[in-house]
């Protein structure tokens, strides 16, 4: 019989007790399933009760991706509340709304985006509110892996098979609507949209965008987090004016209109590509062939490397479509977003080895000076240890920068990466974000995807040589892992 981990909430996730056999620590295992199970609304998990009290997009592949070392079923449901969001022009907003939250609990409420008014052309869904934006495509891998987690119970609730044309029609909304330079990537339109909000990056681009007035929007997010931590109200109000703009202009669907940000961004397009391999094991796993997905995907990681690679500082930066000649320019900053590439398997191996240099190097000093990936520039004078992005270590990129690092062959700086986060992850109470030098908790506490990664790494190494496709977790699946009967939902309800 398998063990369970009842948490404080009194939750139990089922199949849970075998991560211990891995080497991870009891502390972690009950921490992280306590934490998620307090941020479960019953189809969802939040990324936080106070600060996030809605259903993000990224957040809930992460946490998917978590969640199945607990319970596969609400890994499952996770993926398939975000997916009934979905728009009918194939988009995936970044936030889905929950109508029992008080709308002044968070800002941009859903009566700033108007969803199904402003977004009626593109297909927004009219039975719920959402953000009109995106956030990284991470959610084929997400789905892929949670797959894994427990194929028997995956094929019974035909799960790949629901979500895999909602997939598809993702990668083709970003593939079809978002090429803005011409060349083949995704471009994003908003800085919310990468999901490396604050990066220093974005400063000469948002640099041209006149903010929002003072007193048009209130900042909700200064009622639970510290201001010192938070973006500047300057910087906040760029980001309102970009995201009313872009919803005054029917979400994209006016012709002609010209968005006031636009970058071709390294680990956006990273994460399509690690998705669009996936996508292509889930066409083969459900009888298809997945040649043609895999063949886009290398493409698209050549395409990667020939806009947005740097050989001399060897690291991919980001590329402003609204600077500089008709093909923009590339931005200047060491960000965190550039190592994250790292994850594709079809990288050339001197980009890898570089992108490793540069990882262990001064500007992120992985190893060295810090134990975990900055997420900016530890030389750059824009460098803030605590403000959001700007400079602290978060748990997803260091997620997949460790994986990249296995991926790759770099075994033991992967190792030192792993121990590190589940280290941080107990000590900080699973924060939103850590200071990279002390490994302080900032942000929120009991945050979602950090838990959730830390205890996907506490479970096991990743493990890319047992398995001939090097986007498996493991090549199989955890055979002791069991589902909890309580996670499954009448998909009809929601369709």
């Amino acid at each position: 019989m398998d063990a369970t981990t009842t948490t404080r909430a009194g939750t139990r996730f089922p199949g849970a007790d075998p991560a211990a056999r891995y080497g991870a620590p009891r502390a972690l295992r009950e921490g992280a399933a306590r934490v998620l199970a307090a941020n479960w609304t019953g189809t969802s998990t939040v990324p936080s009760r106070t600060l996030y009290p809605h259903q993000w997009s990224w957040d809930s592949a992460f946490i998917a991706i978590g969640l199945r070392r607990l319970s596969p079923s609400r890994a499952q449901v996770e993926l398939e509340t975000l997916l009934s969001a979905q728009w009918a022009d194939g988009r995936l907003p970044h936030i889905v709304f929950n109508p029992a939250v008080p709308c002044d609990a968070y800002f941009p409420s859903p009566d700033f985006w108007r969803s199904s008014v402003a977004g009626r052309a593109a297909g927004a869904p009219a039975a719920v509110q959402t953000s009109g934006i995106v956030q990284p495509p991470v959610h084929a891998l997400a789905a892929w892996l949670v797959h894994l987690a427990d194929p028997g119970l995956s094929r019974a609730r035909s799960f790949l098979d629901r979500l895999r044309p909602r997939l598809a029609a993702w990668h083709r909304h970003l593939l079809r609507h978002r090429d803005l330079g011409g060349a083949g990537l995704a471009a994003v339109v908003h800085p919310w949209e990468q999901g490396m909000d604050n990066s220093p990056c974005w400063d000469g681009p948002l640099s041209r965008v006149p903010p929002a007035p003072a007193g048009t929007f209130r900042r909700a997010d200064l009622d639970h987090g510290a201001h010192r931590d938070r973006p500047t109200d300057l910087d906040y109000g760029r980001y309102v004016r970009l995201a009313a703009d872009y919803r005054d202009s029917g979400y994209g669907t006016a012709a002609g209109r010209r968005p006031g940000f636009a970058v071709e961004d390294p680990s956006f397009n990273a994460l399509l590509i690690a998705s669009e391999h996936a996508l292509a094991r889930i066409t083969t796993e459900l009888g298809g062939s997945g040649a043609a997905r895999h063949a886009r995907a290398e493409r698209l990681t050549r395409v990667l490397e020939e806009r947005l690679w740097d050989p001399a500082a060897g690291i991919f930066r980001c590329r402003d479509l609204l600077a500089g000649g008709p093909d923009g320019a590339l931005i200047g900053e060491y960000g965190a977003t550039g190592l994250v590439p790292l994850v594709l398997p079809g990288l050339p191996r001197a980009v890898a080895a570089a992108l490793v240099r540069t990882a262990r190097g001064p500007h992120f000093g992985l190893g060295g000076r810090v134990r975990l990936v900055p997420s900016h520039d530890l030389l750059s004078p824009s460098f803030d240890a605590r403000r959001y992005w700007r400079g602290p270590a978060w748990f997803n990129t260091n997620w997949l920068l460790e994986r990249g690092l296995r991926l790759h062959g770099e075994r033991e700086h992967a190792d030192g990466l792993r121990a590190a986060l589940l280290d941080t992850a107990v000590a900080s109470d699973f924060a939103e974000y850590v200071d990279p030098y002390t490994e302080e908790g900032c942000g929120a506490r009991g945050f979602g995807w950090s838990a959730a990664l830390a205890l996907d790494l506490g479970h096991a190494p990743y493990n890319p040589q047992a398995s001939h496709d090097p986007n498996d977790s493991q090549g199989t699946h955890d055979t002791h892992c069991t589902h909890d009967s309580h996670g499954t939902h009448d998909e009809g309800a929601r369709r």
